[in-house]
């Protein structure tokens, strides 16, 4: 018998344990000396309430009771306090300033190398004044990174308030405005770029929204971000207030907090939970963010019906072991050439040219025998399969790389997906033998259900869901027209350029409307945010893409 921990859980042995208890005891001690008090919630929650307060972060792992109540271990710690808040009538006085350090724990699929237990170290301020609540936060977290030792670090801040304001001036239908916000809290800039384009908006107010959602830079854009709302048609009021808070905020941080600041809206979250700013902290040599926090008014509204804002945030204890041991390692890669993971396959001439007019030498790309990777000057190229290159990129193994969308949707990582690359084109299809074309169209058609055969099963299951279609899903690694062929599914969902593999199969396309896909230029959220030649490089890579498209430059 193996003595092994389950995965995603592991012992922390004397030495490492020592050093998270000078950790805990850094912040603890920060966090006490502004005047926040701890408070403890419980392990297990009911998801019931929980969830009548907000959307639950992540996957939690979850279990009846023997009352038949369904309880979840605590995937983070804001829900858990702010019911705590509401429950308890001596925590009333307000602001009150809370803090708190535990665990958590989240359900993480197989394969993507994640912990399912981790420790979050926390403060919430309760009732504060908007803008100036926000800076005390970020300010109580510069402190503990002051202390704890950690120099190189980039304050990251966003804020939902401009992209709902430019939708709610422009009064897109409900389901328009949801796709929007859905794609900018995946950090997808392709995909709001698209859905506003194809919104139907008057052409500045579209060009406003999209500009918005890539609006980065010092306490100077600020002043663009006005004439940006203006022209997305939000009226001087509100645009002034939006403005406003966010210069009251600037105004009211430290100089540390403003020595590492970056405004950043393309850090939008998630538009159900957080109604203001957002923020995180973001170290160079790690591949997730440092602290993430922002301002959350909705949830005491949703459980007490409390008229007073919230804002918080949450430190991860392991990340801070991470950057501590890394300092060295970060100090190597400051220096270090550009890494990009560029694909192998139909889609490596057209990022070995793209790059090239970009101004990389890429000589060696043409043909790099075995080689995985390649120096060249400013860059070094990680060679890798196309559907691959989100993963290296996700877990560090490059800033930045190059893949068809359809990898991206699949791989489902934390990234910013920045530029279409334009080449590369291909579809997404249903398809099926003559004999079952019937029967698909009508489960298509919401009569029926499917068993569908793929190399690209959360493209599929998004696609079915969508339909409302039932769908059992079989992911296959190759040879998928066999499928339908020999009775193992009714159908299949495959790319396809021309149709000439599904005809020599004597498969029929039902539907071709599952996706569409082109090159895209992508990054790590981390290098995006701490890393300033990725925005130049997407911006050069646009604009080339939409020279060879044939469009304005800048359109």
């Amino acid at each position: 018998m193996r003595l092994d921990t389950p995965r995603g859980f592991r012992d922390i042995l004397p030495e490492e344990a020592l050093l998270r208890e000078r950790i805990s005891d850094t912040v603890r001690a920060v966090f006490s000396e502004a005047g926040y008090l701890p408070v403890e919630p419980p392990l297990l929650e009911s998801r019931e309430v929980l969830e009548s307060a907000g959307p639950v972060k992540g996957v939690p792992f979850q279990l009846f009771d023997t009352d038949d109540h369904l309880l979840m271990l605590r995937p983070e710690f804001t829900l858990p306090i702010a019911r705590l808040v509401a429950t308890h009538a001596a925590l009333a006085e307000r602001p009150l300033r809370l803090r708190y350090a535990g665990t958590v724990v989240r359900e993480q699929a197989d394969g993507t190398g994640e912990p399912r237990q981790f420790t979050q170290m926390g403060a919430e301020l309760i009732g504060g004044e908007r803008g100036r609540a926000e800076a005390e936060l970020m300010n109580l977290l510069a402190k503990a990174l002051d202390e704890l030792g950690i120099a190189e670090w980039t304050l990251a801040v966003g804020s939902v308030a401009p992209v709902d304001a430019i939708l709610s001036a422009a009064e897109l239908d409900a389901e328009a405005a949801r796709a929007v916000r859905t794609a900018l809290h995946e950090s997808d800039l392709v995909a709001v770029r698209e859905l506003v384009r194809e919104s139907g908006l008057a052409k500045p107010r579209a060009e406003a929204l999209s500009a918005v959602a890539s609006l980065r830079g010092g306490v100077e854009v600020l002043g663009e971000l006005s004439t940006l709302l203006v022209a997305g048609g939000v009226d001087a009021t509100e645009r002034d207030a939006v403005v406003a808070q966010l210069l009251g905020m600037h105004e009211a941080l430290c100089a540390e907090a403003r020595e590492h600041l970056l405004f950043d809206f393309s850090l939008a979250g998630s538009f159900d939970y957080y109604t203001g700013v957002i923020f995180k902290a973001y170290v160079a040599s790690l591949t997730g963010s440092l602290a993430a926090g922002g301002r959350y008014d909705d949830v005491f509204d949703r459980l007490a019906g409390g008229a007073f804002g919230a804002v918080g945030f949450a430190l991860s204890l392991e990340r801070i072991e991470e950057a501590l041991s890394a300092v060295e390692k970060g100090r190597a890669q400051a220096g270090r050439p550009l890494r990009i993971a560029v694909p192998k396959g139909a889609l490596a001439k057209g990022s070995r040219e793209l790059l090239g007019a970009a101004g990389f030498d890429v000589r060696e790309l043409e043909d790099p025998g075995r080689k995985l990777l390649v120096s060249a000057g400013e860059a070094e190229y990680v060679i890798v399969r196309a559907m691959d290159a989100p993963a290296f990129v996700a877990h560090g193994g490059a800033e930045c790389g190059i893949c068809g969308a359809d990898s991206l949707a699949e791989a489902d990582l934390d990234l910013v997906t920045l530029a279409d690359l334009g080449f590369g084109g291909c579809r997404f299809v249903v398809a099926a033998p003559k004999a079952r074309v019937g029967a698909v169209r009508d489960a298509l058609a919401g009569r029926a259900s499917l068993t569908v055969a793929t190399k690209y099963p959360r493209i599929t299951r998004r696609y079915f869901e969508a339909k409302g279609v039932s769908a059992d899903v079989v992911t296959l690694r190759g040879n998928i027209e066999l499928g339908p062929i020999i009775g193992l599914s009714d159908c299949i969902v495959d790319i396809t350029a021309t149709g000439a593999t599904l005809r020599e199969n004597h498969l029929e396309i039902v539907a071709d409307d599952v996706m569409a896909s082109t090159a895209r230029f992508f990054a790590s959220t981390v290098a995006y945010r701490t890393d300033e030649r990725l925005a130049e490089l997407a911006a050069t890579l646009a604009g080339l893409a939409r020279e060879r498209e044939g469009e304005p430059d800048g359109q």
